[in-house]
């Protein structure tokens, strides 16, 4: 009898797996490996080496695979064992390699469970469809992934995990807010926007209120840059450098937004080192020559005085205490007392009963708007569609769209919410000017100017003395401010403000 007919043959056990999941990775190797050892044992084989590879075979320059076909090459197999050939090969250079080490001997058999092979023409043939079809597969999957993604921009759906302050609802399958985190993002915008924080800064604040990333991380300051930057939170999807209009729910105004951009574009520039601060300083002018009041610092006392820069001026210094006191004054003539109040919430709430019928042309005005825009995306898409403008102008031109929409969609929302109800701003101002009076007592100097600004414009010192112009409606509370002392108040046309 001739032995050499029984002879074992030498093989290579070749295993891969491409998943998300380790677990599932590690379990089909498994089920690979027993598989592929029981068909060596019915044909007698003897496996040299098990390779095992956790790497996707889609693109070329797998090193557990290379280092089995140089291994092959030296002669130490003869052979392949493989659940099927497109474990072997996804691409053209794989597959190329397997059939060129074929054609020259050098590997000599491939042995599959899932799949008929022999060393011949036809056979070589076979395999190469075989890999061909696996290439195909993962260009075709590419394909529909991108065009799933595709699909849900145009909807208006985030393709990927919900960004922060937003999660995955798995049960309706979208993006909906996460109302603890939407309120500190929320506050890190409208801080941010003041330009009174750096990143820095505003990580450390909000952090301390408690915002943590994914598995409760604590966020750096690149990560608050991000999502800063990040127009998917003013209701925008920006995928690629371009933007789609979002069905999400915005956590912030697009106008918001647009502001934390330029505070931060202007951050972005060297600045040069702060001088002292002065609280009433940089909005008050000289009455005599109409320049900027200035201040110092003199024996422990903060001085204001006109900085002399167009003509010799002979207005002297204020002290800060004596200004301070002026401001309060001021603020003292817009306060309102607890029985203006009440005459004031009262004509108000007659007001509001006869104004229940509002205009809809306003908001008629913004949608017929929206749908010119509407109409110009639609024209832009089929020009690029049949290759009437580039690429590059498509996106342009389309993002200069979208943006004109989002503004738009934002004015309709805040048109649909103030609309009919400016009883509400008109209690939050009564009450504003009844806590005058507590200011004007207060020794918090930021809270004073904050409202002093309020009162009124074209602020100015002059003969030591701060004057200026009221606003309405504070113009009308001051100008009534002798009457109520002595009270003359309770007549209703002191409410006239409310068209002011």
């Amino acid at each position: 009898m001739n032995t050499q007919n029984f002879q074992t043959k030498k093989f290579f056990l070749y295993a891969r797996k491409s998943t998300d999941t380790e677990e599932r990775q590690i379990r089909s190797i498994d089920d690979q490996i027993a598989e592929l050892k029981e068909l060596a044992k019915k044909e007698n084989l003897e496996i040299t080496k098990i390779f095992i590879e956790k790497q996707t075979a889609k693109e070329p320059g797998r090193p557990i695979f290379n280092e089995m076909l140089l291994r092959i090459e030296k002669g130490e197999a003869e052979g392949i064992l493989a659940w099927h050939p497109d474990r072997l090969a996804r691409n053209s250079i794989d597959g190329g390699k397997i059939i060129w080490l074929l054609d020259i001997e050098k590997l000599k058999e491939l042995k599959f469970p899932t799949f008929w092979f022999e060393n011949t023409p036809q056979g070589k043939f076979m395999l190469q469809i075989a890999f061909g079809q696996s290439k195909y597969y993962v260009d075709n999957l590419s394909e529909n992934i991108k065009r799933g993604i595709r699909q849900k921009l145009k909807n208006g759906l985030w393709p990927q995990m919900a960004p922060l302050g937003y999660l995955n609802d798995k049960n309706t399958k979208s993006i909906v807010v996460d109302k603890n985190k939407a309120k500190l993002i929320k506050k890190s915008f409208e801080l941010y926007s003041t330009g009174n924080y750096s990143l820095r800064r505003l990580c450390e604040i909000i952090s301390a209120l408690g915002l943590l990333g994914r598995k409760q991380r604590i966020l750096g300051i690149a990560n608050y840059q991000y999502f800063l930057k990040n127009p998917f939170y003013c209701g925008l999807i920006r995928y690629n450098n371009e933007l789609y209009e979002g069905k999400h729910e915005p956590i912030i105004a697009k106008k918001l937004f647009d502001k934390v951009q330029e505070v931060m574009k202007s951050k972005s520039k060297p600045n040069k080192k702060k001088p002292k601060y002065f609280v009433f300083r940089g909005f008050i002018r000289c009455g005599e020559c109409g320049c900027l009041i200035t201040a110092e610092t003199q024996k422990g006392h903060n001085y204001y005085h006109c900085t002399k820069r167009k003509t010799k001026c002979l207005q002297k210094y204020v002290r800060e205490e004596e200004l301070t006191e002026q401001i309060s004054q001021c603020i003292q003539k817009v306060s309102l007392p607890d029985d203006w109040a009440k005459n004031i919430i009262a004509e108000l709430e007659k007001e509001k009963l006869k104004n229940t019928q509002s205009s809809e042309s306003f908001a008629q005005n913004l949608k017929e708007k929206m749908s010119v825009i509407n109409g110009k995306l639609e024209r832009l898409m089929n020009a690029y569609l049949e290759n009437a403008v580039s690429l590059p102008e498509y996106q342009e031109n389309k993002n200069n769209l979208v943006r004109q929409k989002q503004i738009l969609k934002d004015k309709i929302a805040a048109f649909e919410q103030k609309r009919g109800n400016w009883f509400e701003p008109a209690i939050r101002f009564v009450n504003e000017v009844k806590y005058a009076g507590i200011l004007a007592k207060s020794r918090n100097l930021e809270e004073k100017k904050d409202f002093l600004k309020k009162l009124g414009s074209n602020f100015q010192i002059l003969n030591q003395k701060l004057v200026f112009d009221f606003k309405n409606p504070f113009k009308i509370l001051a100008e009534a401010e002798p009457r109520r002392r002595r009270g003359e108040a309770k007549n209703s046309s002191c409410i006239n403000w409310r068209r002011g």
